[in-house]
Parts: C-alpha cells; sequence; structure tokens
C-alpha cells in the first residue's frame, strides 16, 4: 500500500462520499471511479505518477458462491449456533466461520474496518487493549484474530455486515446473518 497526499478540500470531499463505518478511502476512490481489478495500468504508468497500482486478487475462494453461502446459512441453523446465550458468542462464531470460508478475503476486509479512534481486529491482543480502554479482546476461534468484544450488538453487526460484503455475499444473506447477532 502507498500513501498519496491529497489538499484538505480534496480529502474531506473523498470522506464526504463514506457509504459505511469503516469504509477506506481506496475502495470509496474505487466506487467513485468504477475502478474494477479487471483494468490494467501500463506498466511505468503508475510509477512515474507516483501512484499506487493494486493488483487484481487473482485467488478468489475456491468455493463457488452457493458454496460460500451454505457455509454460512449452515452456521446460522447449527445447534452450536443456536446454543449461544449472548452476542458476543454468536458474533465470534461467524467471524470464525467467514475467516474459514477465505482467510484472505477476510483479512482484506478487516484490515480497513476501524473505528474513529479504535482498532476494531488485530493478530494480537495487546494492540487492542493499547488502541481502546475496556476493549475486551477476544480470539476468533480457529483464526489468528483478535476482536474488541465490547461493542454494542449494532456496531457487532454493521462489523459482520462490512466484511460479508467486501467478500461479496448477497445481501438478504448478510441481513439475515445480521439480525441473528
Amino acid at each position: 500500500m502507498k500513501t498519496i497526499e491529497v489538499d484538505e478540500e480534496l480529502y474531506r470531499y473523498i470522506a464526504s462520499q463514506t457509504l459505511h463505518i469503516g469504509e477506506s478511502a481506496s475502495e470509496i476512490l474505487r466506487r467513485m471511479l468504477n475502478f474494477t481489478p479487471a483494468m490494467v495500468v501500463p506498466e511505468g504508468v503508475a510509477d512515474s505518477a507516483n501512484i499506487a497500482v493494486v493488483s487484481a486478487k487473482t485467488e478468489r475462494s475456491a468455493l463457488s458462491s452457493a458454496e460460500r453461502s451454505g457455509k454460512i446459512s449452515e452456521l446460522l441453523l447449527s445447534d452450536q449456533y443456536n446454543e449461544q446465550k449472548n452476542a458476543v458468542d454468536r458474533f465470534l462464531l461467524i467471524l470464525s466461520v467467514l475467516y474459514q470460508i477465505n482467510k484472505n478475503d477476510f483479512s482484506d476486509a478487516t484490515e480497513s474496518l476501524h473505528g474513529r479512534t479504535r482498532i476494531y481486529f488485530s493478530n494480537n491482543q495487546e494492540t487492542l487493549l493499547k488502541n481502546g480502554r475496556h476493549t475486551k479482546p477476544k480470539a476468533v476461534p480457529e483464526t489468528p484474530y483478535w476482536v474488541i468484544t465490547n461493542t454494542n450488538s449494532e456496531r457487532k453487526r454493521s462489523m459482520v455486515e462490512y466484511i460479508m460484503t467486501a467478500m461479496q455475499f448477497p445481501a438478504e444473506l448478510i441481513e439475515q446473518t445480521c439480525s441473528s447477532i
């Protein structure tokens, strides 16, 4: 990832185009410019302009869209999920399954997901403890990630919605998953 400098006025304009919490400047610009990963920038052009060239993700999940959705549906119907008594445990199970479905997409989504003053995800507990009081970090099962858990249920839903949207799940499945937290 490279850094580019923009003036204050342009920065405010880009920030005003944010559609959801945690959306990165790169995501906003990609949307505004209708930039798709298939677009090719001629070699040397990006270097001479001092801008980053983000290569397309060549590796999509080995699972088909239907299989990926099936994994989430399976989780939502499972006894393990439905026996969870609180939102934190359901939240952690969802995150764990999303990671198992596609580690790279999950990693990309969580990297750009943070609050105004807090980091939500990290690969260590200490980072989360340093970036907020009373964050109550918990390990996401079967992943190298830690997540803050002292957020309200609505914030947990918005984090899951953000990750699932970034991972390109169908909107109705995202809504169903979020409402189950």
